[in-house]
């Protein structure tokens, strides 16, 4: 099978809901469902990350991040981070966790090596995104942060199944935008039940419009996707990069409101850019 028709195959499969996730991804995908549940509230929700160790370790890490200890004072406790965080934003942690499952599935070192990459450029776009919606387009900050770590799910996947099409990404990055990123990437974010607002987001980045200044979810996503200085591997060529670099010019020569630019802001939100990355990267 060539390329094109592997890609063709797998975002068909993706099309008709026929996704095949690993048993630690599924059993996320049920804590998932269970954040969502409308009636699910701290202390369930407490209970629930207490009940795996690794999603218990980040979520009060997250919690102690700059992005959200206003106080400056650290938890330790579970319950205390769930209860700062709040159930939305812990589904973003728990979304995180999902796409990194879906990489750590990966054992041949050069698709390793492009899921860590991709990984380091979602934490980017997540940890920016919430950033942006907050201090410029003034969109829900939690809602950008999860529309920031599922946007590029659709790829995560696509590594997970490279192994299986041997040569699938030997060709030029275009063939995984034109024939793979769209259809894969909606067919995962359907299975995982991520909600339409969020996906019409990530839509809207696939599809490179938005407004200037930006004032939108998709607006948000597809201008932290241009300021990340570590971009997607699957989308790395000297093409794709220079309109990531005009647009990201673009975005910060805009005034966003009086004399302050997205430049100054961004510098001025640099810690809680920084101390966030960090939790989501390690």
């Amino acid at each position: 099978m060539n390329r094109l028709d592997a890609f063709k195959s797998i975002a068909a499969s993706a099309g008709r809901g026929e996704l095949t996730f690993p048993a630690n991804v599924n059993a996320s995908l049920k804590l998932q469902q269970a954040l969502a549940d409308p009636d699910c509230h701290i202390e369930a929700a407490a209970k629930l990350v207490q009940a795996d160790p690794l999603l218990a370790a980040r979520t009060v890490a997250i919690a102690n991040s700059a992005a959200f200890n206003r106080s400056g004072v650290d938890i330790t406790s579970v319950r205390n981070a769930v209860q700062r965080l709040g159930v939305r934003t812990l589904q973003s942690v728990v979304a995180a966790l999902i796409v990194r499952q879906l990489g750590s599935t990966i054992t041949d070192p050069i698709l390793q090596a492009k899921a860590a990459q991709l990984w380091e450029h979602t934490a980017h776009v997540a940890a920016l995104s919430q950033v942006i919606a907050r201090r410029v387009t003034r969109v829900d900050a939690d809602t950008a942060l999860f529309a920031g770590i599922m946007h590029e799910v659709g790829g995560f996947y696509l590594l997970a199944r490279a192994a299986e099409f041997p040569g699938l990404l030997d060709g030029e990055p275009q063939e995984w935008i034109e024939y793979g990123e769209q259809a894969i990437g909606q067919g995962v974010l359907t299975k995982l039940k991520v909600p339409e607002a969020v996906m019409g987001a990530i839509a809207s980045l696939w599809e490179g419009m938005r407004a200037i200044p930006p004032e939108s979810l998709g607006d948000t996503l597809l201008l932290a996707n241009d300021l990340a200085p570590v971009a997607s591997p699957l989308n790395e060529n000297p093409a794709a990069i220079a309109v990531r670099s005009a647009r990201a010019a673009r975005g910060i020569d805009c005034l966003i409101g009086g004399q302050e630019t997205l430049s100054n802001i961004l510098a001025d939100a640099d810690e809680e850019v920084q101390s966030l990355l960090h939790v989501l990267v390690h």
